[in-house]
């Protein structure tokens, strides 16, 4: 089993609906479905997709995408978010631009990526 099979068997334990496709240029999507969204939002769940980067886990992830219609309760959009197309798919999505502070590939997995997402969820603004 290759490192970020074993990483995302430790994301499956609490996500077991989780999904992961490998792409064309050796990167690979993560998927993780019906999401829990706290109030705030204009809907109780979401999918969100990241993307493990070619050179996991030296390169560390960058960004995320959710439902398409992911927005805020009063209508709004989401700080630093627009619409986008997943790479390598046709899938239109909501993008976030959201960046790690910092990664260490030693200790570093797709669960610590997978909660900065949830962290950033947690906040409807």
């Amino acid at each position: 089993m290759t490192p970020i099979e074993r990483q995302f068997e430790q994301l499956r334990v609490l996500w077991p609906e989780a999904a992961i496709t490998g792409l064309a240029d050796g990167s690979y999507l993560i998927t993780v479905p019906s999401v829990e969204l706290p109030p705030g939002w204009n809907k109780a769940r979401t999918d969100v997709v990241f993307i493990a980067p070619v050179g996991y886990p030296l390169a560390k992830p960058d960004c995320f995408w959710t439902d398409f219609d992911l927005r805020l309760a009063n209508g709004g959009l989401p700080q630093n978010s627009q619409q986008n197309q997943i790479p390598h798919l046709s899938d239109q999505r909501w993008w976030f631009s959201w960046h790690l502070a910092s990664w260490n590939p030693n200790t570093d997995n797709l669960m610590t990526y997978f909660n900065v997402i949830k962290c950033r969820l947690q906040q409807a603004v």
